[in-house]
Protein backbone atom coordinates (compact mmCIF):
# COMPACT_ATOMS: atom_id res chain seq x y z
CA UNK A 1 0.00 0.00 0.00
CA UNK A 2 3.09 2.15 0.96
CA UNK A 3 4.34 1.90 -2.30
CA UNK A 4 0.64 2.70 -4.42
CA UNK A 5 0.67 5.46 -2.28
CA UNK A 6 4.49 7.33 -3.32
CA UNK A 7 3.61 5.98 -6.93
CA UNK A 8 0.30 8.01 -6.99
CA UNK A 9 2.20 10.65 -4.92
CA UNK A 10 5.08 11.10 -7.48
CA UNK A 11 2.27 10.77 -10.15
CA UNK A 12 0.48 13.81 -8.97
CA UNK A 13 3.63 15.54 -8.44
CA UNK A 14 4.58 15.17 -11.66
CA UNK A 15 1.22 16.00 -13.18
CA UNK A 16 1.43 19.22 -11.07
CA UNK A 17 4.94 19.85 -12.50
CA UNK A 18 3.91 19.15 -16.19
CA UNK A 19 0.43 21.66 -15.56
CA UNK A 20 3.18 24.12 -13.76
CA UNK A 21 5.51 24.43 -16.94
CA UNK A 22 2.61 24.56 -19.11
CA UNK A 23 1.09 27.09 -17.96
CA UNK A 24 4.57 28.67 -17.74
CA UNK A 25 5.23 28.13 -21.38
CA UNK A 26 1.78 29.61 -22.74
CA UNK A 27 2.00 32.32 -20.56
CA UNK A 28 5.70 32.93 -21.63
CA UNK A 29 4.42 32.70 -25.09
CA UNK A 30 1.67 34.74 -25.15
CA UNK A 31 4.26 37.10 -23.58
CA UNK A 32 6.61 37.09 -26.14
CA UNK A 33 3.52 37.44 -29.06
CA UNK A 34 2.50 40.30 -27.22
CA UNK A 35 5.78 41.87 -26.86
CA UNK A 36 6.68 40.81 -30.80
CA UNK A 37 3.18 42.67 -31.55
CA UNK A 38 4.02 45.52 -29.51
CA UNK A 39 7.72 45.98 -31.06
CA UNK A 40 6.12 45.39 -34.22
CA UNK A 41 3.65 48.20 -33.97
CA UNK A 42 6.38 50.07 -32.33
CA UNK A 43 8.59 49.65 -35.74
CA UNK A 44 5.54 50.99 -37.70
CA UNK A 45 4.93 53.64 -36.12
CA UNK A 46 8.58 54.81 -35.78
CA UNK A 47 9.66 54.47 -39.49
CA UNK A 48 9.82 57.19 -41.12
CA UNK A 49 9.00 57.27 -44.53
CA UNK A 50 8.17 59.99 -47.10
CA UNK A 51 4.27 60.48 -48.14
CA UNK A 52 3.24 60.10 -51.55
CA UNK A 53 -0.26 60.44 -52.79
CA UNK A 54 -2.03 60.23 -49.24
CA UNK A 55 0.42 57.20 -47.83
CA UNK A 56 3.49 57.03 -46.03
CA UNK A 57 6.06 55.42 -48.14
CA UNK A 58 8.26 53.09 -45.70
CA UNK A 59 11.51 51.65 -46.20
CA UNK A 60 9.78 48.09 -45.06
CA UNK A 61 7.77 48.08 -47.99
CA UNK A 62 9.20 47.27 -51.44
CA UNK A 63 8.84 49.85 -54.50
CA UNK A 64 5.51 48.23 -55.66
CA UNK A 65 4.30 47.75 -52.27
CA UNK A 66 4.84 51.64 -51.38
CA UNK A 67 3.24 52.70 -54.82
CA UNK A 68 -0.20 50.71 -54.25
CA UNK A 69 -0.79 52.67 -51.15
CA UNK A 70 -0.72 55.88 -53.60
CA UNK A 71 -3.55 57.61 -54.80
CA UNK A 72 -1.36 59.16 -57.54
CA UNK A 73 -0.18 56.58 -58.87
CA UNK A 74 -2.98 54.05 -59.73
CA UNK A 75 -2.84 54.58 -63.48
CA UNK A 76 1.29 53.55 -63.31
CA UNK A 77 0.48 50.54 -60.97
CA UNK A 78 -1.97 49.06 -63.22
CA UNK A 79 0.27 49.18 -66.43
CA UNK A 80 2.88 47.94 -64.52
CA UNK A 81 0.68 44.94 -64.03
CA UNK A 82 -0.60 45.44 -67.21
CA UNK A 83 2.89 44.95 -68.47
CA UNK A 84 3.86 42.11 -66.15
CA UNK A 85 5.97 43.97 -64.34
CA UNK A 86 5.18 43.37 -60.74
CA UNK A 87 7.11 40.41 -59.83
CA UNK A 88 10.34 41.72 -61.56
CA UNK A 89 10.41 45.47 -59.50
CA UNK A 90 9.31 43.08 -56.30
CA UNK A 91 12.27 42.06 -56.93
CA UNK A 92 15.81 42.16 -54.70
CA UNK A 93 16.92 45.16 -57.26
CA UNK A 94 18.07 47.74 -56.51
CA UNK A 95 15.83 49.69 -58.75
CA UNK A 96 15.54 53.76 -59.53
CA UNK A 97 12.22 54.32 -60.71
CA UNK A 98 10.95 57.83 -61.77
CA UNK A 99 7.15 57.58 -61.08
CA UNK A 100 4.71 59.28 -63.34
CA UNK A 101 2.14 60.27 -61.32
CA UNK A 102 -1.64 60.00 -62.44
CA UNK A 103 -2.04 63.55 -63.69
CA UNK A 104 1.36 63.03 -66.02
CA UNK A 105 -0.71 59.57 -67.69
CA UNK A 106 -3.57 62.14 -67.83
CA UNK A 107 -1.26 64.69 -70.17
CA UNK A 108 -1.00 61.26 -72.92
CA UNK A 109 -4.17 61.28 -75.15
CA UNK A 110 -6.61 59.09 -73.71
CA UNK A 111 -6.71 56.90 -77.03
CA UNK A 112 -3.08 56.09 -77.25
CA UNK A 113 -3.27 55.37 -73.19
CA UNK A 114 -6.38 53.30 -73.78
CA UNK A 115 -4.00 51.72 -76.96
CA UNK A 116 -1.32 50.97 -74.50
CA UNK A 117 -2.75 48.79 -72.27
CA UNK A 118 -4.62 46.39 -74.76
CA UNK A 119 -2.74 43.37 -74.21
CA UNK A 120 -1.54 43.41 -77.78
CA UNK A 121 0.40 46.68 -76.92
CA UNK A 122 2.51 44.62 -73.80
CA UNK A 123 5.89 44.76 -75.77
CA UNK A 124 5.20 48.62 -76.04
CA UNK A 125 4.10 49.58 -72.75
CA UNK A 126 6.94 47.42 -70.90
CA UNK A 127 9.51 49.36 -73.12
CA UNK A 128 7.76 52.37 -71.98
CA UNK A 129 7.48 51.40 -68.32
CA UNK A 130 11.17 49.79 -68.20
CA UNK A 131 12.14 53.51 -69.31
CA UNK A 132 11.62 54.56 -66.47
CA UNK A 133 13.61 51.97 -64.38
CA UNK A 134 17.52 52.37 -63.80
CA UNK A 135 19.81 49.73 -61.87
CA UNK A 136 21.08 50.53 -58.62
CA UNK A 137 19.31 52.91 -56.05
CA UNK A 138 20.08 56.31 -56.95
CA UNK A 139 19.11 59.01 -54.87
CA UNK A 140 19.17 62.42 -55.42
CA UNK A 141 22.73 63.45 -54.34
CA UNK A 142 24.05 61.30 -56.80
CA UNK A 143 22.57 63.13 -59.35
CA UNK A 144 24.40 65.98 -61.43
CA UNK A 145 23.70 68.28 -63.88
CA UNK A 146 24.09 66.86 -67.35
CA UNK A 147 24.65 62.62 -66.40
CA UNK A 148 23.18 60.83 -68.33
CA UNK A 149 21.31 57.68 -66.57
CA UNK A 150 21.16 54.06 -68.25
CA UNK A 151 17.83 52.78 -68.56
CA UNK A 152 16.67 48.96 -68.09
CA UNK A 153 14.95 49.47 -71.32
CA UNK A 154 18.13 50.63 -72.75
CA UNK A 155 17.30 54.12 -73.42
CA UNK A 156 19.03 57.39 -71.97
CA UNK A 157 17.98 59.38 -69.42
CA UNK A 158 19.76 63.34 -69.13
CA UNK A 159 19.68 64.98 -65.83
CA UNK A 160 19.04 68.60 -65.52
CA UNK A 161 19.41 70.50 -62.13
CA UNK A 162 19.07 74.40 -62.23
CA UNK A 163 18.20 76.21 -59.39
CA UNK A 164 17.16 72.83 -57.21
CA UNK A 165 15.46 71.99 -59.69
CA UNK A 166 16.00 68.46 -60.92
CA UNK A 167 14.78 67.20 -63.91
CA UNK A 168 14.89 63.89 -65.90
CA UNK A 169 14.40 64.65 -69.23
CA UNK A 170 11.44 66.69 -69.66
CA UNK A 171 9.87 65.60 -65.94
CA UNK A 172 10.66 67.23 -63.39
CA UNK A 173 11.26 65.72 -59.82
CA UNK A 174 8.28 66.49 -57.48
CA UNK A 175 9.28 64.64 -54.64
CA UNK A 176 12.85 62.79 -54.56
CA UNK A 177 13.95 60.02 -52.71
CA UNK A 178 10.98 57.84 -51.91
CA UNK A 179 13.16 54.72 -50.03
CA UNK A 180 12.14 51.36 -50.48
CA UNK A 181 13.37 47.94 -49.47
CA UNK A 182 15.01 47.29 -52.77
CA UNK A 183 16.14 50.37 -54.19
CA UNK A 184 14.25 54.42 -54.96
CA UNK A 185 11.50 56.25 -56.14
CA UNK A 186 11.30 59.57 -57.59
CA UNK A 187 8.02 61.10 -58.77
CA UNK A 188 8.13 62.51 -61.53
CA UNK A 189 5.14 65.21 -63.39
CA UNK A 190 5.23 63.54 -67.03
CA UNK A 191 5.54 60.47 -68.56
CA UNK A 192 9.16 59.81 -69.95
CA UNK A 193 9.03 58.38 -73.34
CA UNK A 194 12.20 56.21 -75.37
CA UNK A 195 12.86 57.85 -78.60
Amino acid sequence: MKKQFLSLAMGVAILAMTSACNSNTSDSSMGDTTAVDTMMADTSMTETGVEVGGAMMVPSKNIVENALGSNDHTTLVAAVKQAGLVETLSGTGPFTVFAPTNAAFAAIPKATLDGLMKPEMKADLTKILTYHVVAGAVKAADLTDGQELTTVQGGKLKVSIKDGVVMINNAKVTIADVVSSNGVTHVVDAVLMPN
